[in-house]
Order: structure tokens, then sequence, then C-alpha cells
């Protein structure tokens, strides 16, 4: 915690213009925001070298970057390993040589508000780490206050709600009327000190005019390391009837913003959103469907291995049409059939959709679309749904109409990556002795990503051919026979 004055901190200027704005110390990796003078081309990861002071000698010692990320609210991420006990982490910048950026002020990714932005109530909606709040419930407002700060100037303001890792908070007048860019935002414990804070309110929620002809269906997803997936999941469910997808980029590092930007080029409509914060999925779905609202109708929640199926073959947006003809009806249900590995040791070259056909017989859990409009204004969700507003329902879908394939089980090669971390705040990683009879959790594997001899051959209790049948017969090059996802 830091007193209400240190929630400022300002840049430190290089020579080159180039400086550290914030440095995020996580677990495993330390991830420092630079800034850029304007108009200023990137550099690239190989013209950065990671730095590690020790503030009481000379001596460095270098590495090279885990990975970087493009523009993301103004700075550009460098991630780097943790530095060694008693050093500091910076950047070097390779062409000019002993040129070595001041260390920017660190901050614990334990205890801090690291995104905020500006609903179109005035509200300051901020996301934070180290609350410590229960999951699905709101909890007591008047125990918190907001902290605002630009400069010298620093003012309070009432919490509106809090639930979670969102806080909402009454924005001051004079805030509202200055550069976003030039305020931090923070949360205050009555009583104690103010978490630390990256958070600039910059980014407003919505359009500055209303949209008339919003589509009819978008999705959110949160993904990492899942470029080779996407553009069969795209394609599919543009097929389908899905308009626009909203990309939660959580530190991948497998060219995914140049897949994005391959099928882009092809006329689909992807926004990529860096989210670097490690395990928030909740509050990364609760930011998506705050950007989504006033471009969308309706929202599906779901993850690149999971395909909405519509037996019957009709356009998704008739089903949540005829599902949702209640005025009241804010949210449908969708259950989940969890697919296995089907027999397979490869990646299926054709696809998730045409490769895996053996399922588990009990669906499990379900996934949610939802009218972004009616979500109750603290944003709770469960990953699965959200709380909504007083008046409004849910529906659950019956699975003959429209069903999730969750293709949770591929390959070994695909399925161990969801030992490196679960990206849910209330879910445990799966290396960890928690929660180990989860539903989350694959059955009998406990917590090393050692692969079963009979892998490919477990989750299996029934064969579903029907996406499958339908893939091939929409999407089959009537010569070649080969899918337009498929990679030569």
């Amino acid at each position: 915690m830091t007193s209400p004055a240190e929630v400022i901190s300002g840049d430190l200027p290089t020579r080159t213009g180039i400086s550290i704005g914030e440095t995020v110390s996580f677990p495993d990796q330390v991830l420092i925001l630079l800034k850029y003078p304007p108009s200023s081309p990137l550099l690239t990861k190989e013209e950065f070298a990671c730095v590690y002071f020790s503030p009481n000698t000379s001596q460095k010692s270098y590495s090279s970057p885990l990975s970087i990320d493009g523009e993301y609210l103004g700075h550009q991420i460098v991630r780097c390993e943790v530095p060694p006990r008693g050093t500091i982490a910076s950047v070097g910048l390779k062409a000019r040589a002993n040129h070595d950026l001041q260390p920017g002020p660190t901050h614990d990714w334990k205890s801090l508000a690291y995104e905020a932005l500006i609903d179109r109530d005035n509200t300051t909606v901020v996301f934070v780490k180290g609350l410590n709040l229960r999951s699905g419930r709101p909890s007591n407002a008047s125990k918190f206050e907001c902290v605002y700060g630009s400069g010298q100037l620093v003012l309070r303001s009432e919490v509106v709600s809090i639930a979670q890792e969102i806080v909402r908070c009454k924005t001051p007048l004079s805030i509202l009327t200055r550069k976003p860019n030039d305020v931090k935002v923070s949360v205050k414990i009555k009583g104690r000190g103010v978490l630390g804070s990256i958070a600039r309110p910059g980014l407003w929620a919505g359009p500055e005019r209303p949209i008339l002809n919003k589509h009819m269906v978008c999705v959110c997803t949160m993904l990492r390391n899942q470029a080779r997936f996407l553009p069969e999941w795209v394609m599919y469910h543009a097929r389908i009837g899905v308009e626009h997808w909203f990309v939660y980029d959580n530190n991948s590092d497998d060219n995914v913003e140049e897949v994005i930007g391959l099928l882009m080029d092809q006329g689909f409509k992807i926004s990529r959103h860096v989210w670097p914060w490690i395990k928030t999925q909740e509050a990364g779905f609760a930011h998506c469907a705050l950007r989504a609202r006033d471009f969308c109708k309706w929202v599906a929640f779901i993850d690149v291995d999971e395909f909405i199926h519509l037996p019957y073959g009709d356009r998704l947006g008739s089903v949540i049409n005829n599902q949702s003809s209640r005025h009241d009806v804010a949210e449908l249900r969708v259950s989940c059939h969890n697919f296995g590995p089907s027999g397979l040791k490869q990646v299926p070259l054709e696809g998730v959709t045409v490769g895996y056909t053996c399922r588990l017989g009990i669906p499990e859990r379900h996934k949610s679309i939802v009218r972004p409009d009616k979500l109750d204004p603290t944003l709770i969700n469960i990953v699965h749904h959200f709380h909504l507003k007083d008046g409004f329902k849910h529906v659950n879908v019956d699975r003959n109409l429209m069903v999730i394939n969750h293709y949770k089980f591929q390959v070994w090669e695909v399925f161990k990556e969801k030992f490196y971390r679960r990206v849910a705040t209330y879910v445990s990683d799966w290396q960890q002795e928690e929660n180990v009879g989860s539903k989350d959790r694959a059955p009998g594997l406990g917590t090393r990503a050692v692969e079963p001899d009979d892998w490919s051959s477990r989750f299996c209790e029934i064969n579903d051919t029907g996406l499958k049948d339908w893939v091939v017969k929409t999407f089959s090059d009537p010569l070649t026979g080969s899918l337009p996802w498929q990679q030569e």
C-alpha cells in the first residue's frame, strides 16, 4: 500500500526520448512499459536488452527480452525475466552503446490498480488486484474510496459499487475535464493505504455517437498462444452469423497479431486488445462487455477451443431471436459437450471440428450469450455467466437447438499448455495442490504435465460427428476437399 501522493509518479526521460513509464513485477516475469515521443516508430525485440542493475554497485547483467508487444495505451510492453535478488530490471537499447534506460517505479502485481476506463454514465471503472474480495457477490462500498491524482493534485471520490476485482467510482468533474492520460486512479481501503496504480482512465468505453445498426452477434475471447487455431474458429463462426470478434491477447508470443491481420485482410472484423494481466479473465470479460456494448446487440463469451454448434443448421441470430422473444431475456446459457483426443496423437491438420469426434456423454457447465447493455453495473461474472440488471433473466437453451462443442481435451501437445497458467482469477493453477477435485481440471492428471499412456483414448464415450459433417459439407473445396484454414 502507498500514500495518496505516491499514486502519481512521472516518467523519466532519456536523451532519445524513450523512457520507462512503469514496471510491474509478476511472479514469473517483469513487465516494463516504455513511453515514446509522439510519432516515434516502435523498436523491435532484437533492438532491446533486459538490464539488471545492482543499486549499490556499478555491476550490470543482460538478457534477451522474453517478448514484446506493440502499442498499449500509449506505451510499448517489454517482458523480462525476474531480476536476480538485489537487482532492479530495466531496458537497454542495443543500437546505442551504454544506453541503458533509467529504471522506472516498480509495482507489485499482488496489489495494483492496473486498468481503468470512463463509462458512459461518467463513472470510472477501475480494475484492481489485491482487495481479495469474495467471488460472485458485491462488497460493502462504504469501506473504500477512490483516489485520483495528477501532478500534485489528489482528489478522493465515492465508490459506487465494488465486486470481485472491479470498482466503480464517481468521477470528479475536474477529472472529466482534464486530459485522461494525465490522471491516475487507485482505490483506498479506509483505515489503510492506497493500492499502487498504473491505471489511467483514458479509454472511453463507447463511441462518441450512438451506433444505429449494431452487430447482431459478437464474440469476446481471451487467449494465449492460440494463433494457429484462430482461422478455423473465426471462419466457422462467421459462417453461422458472428460479425465481430473482440480478442483479448493475454501475453501471446506466437505471432497472433500477424494471424489476426491476415484474417482482417480477408474481411473479418476483429479487434485485438493487449491484456497483459495474469489470472484476470473475469475482469477481462467485464472490460470487453463495456467495449462491445455500443457495437453489439448480443455477445458470446467463449474460448478459442469452443464452437457454437447449431444442430439444425440455423443461423445464430435466428436462434437467439427465437430464444429471447420475451423482452426480459438478457442471457442465453448454452450447455457444453467436452470432446477428447478421439484417438489422435498429432494435431489434426483439418482442424478441431473435423479431427475430434468423440466426447463425454454428459454436458458440463455452460457458456453465455448476453445482451451487454443489460448487465448489472457491478459487472460481476464467473466466466460462465454474468449478473443481470434487476428485471432481466436468463434462459437455458435446449441442446437440440444450440450447444457448444468444447474441444477441451485435445492431443497432449496442445492440452499440456493448460498447465502453464489458468486465466481465471478464482481457479487454481494446475501445478498447485489446491482444489485438485475441481471440474476445471482433467480427472486423474494431478499437478504435473506428464502425458498418460492412454491419453489419446480418454474422454471418449459418444461418437459425435454432427458438427464435423456440417463443416465438411459447408467448407470443403469441391476439387481438393481441403478446408480454408488448413496449412499447406
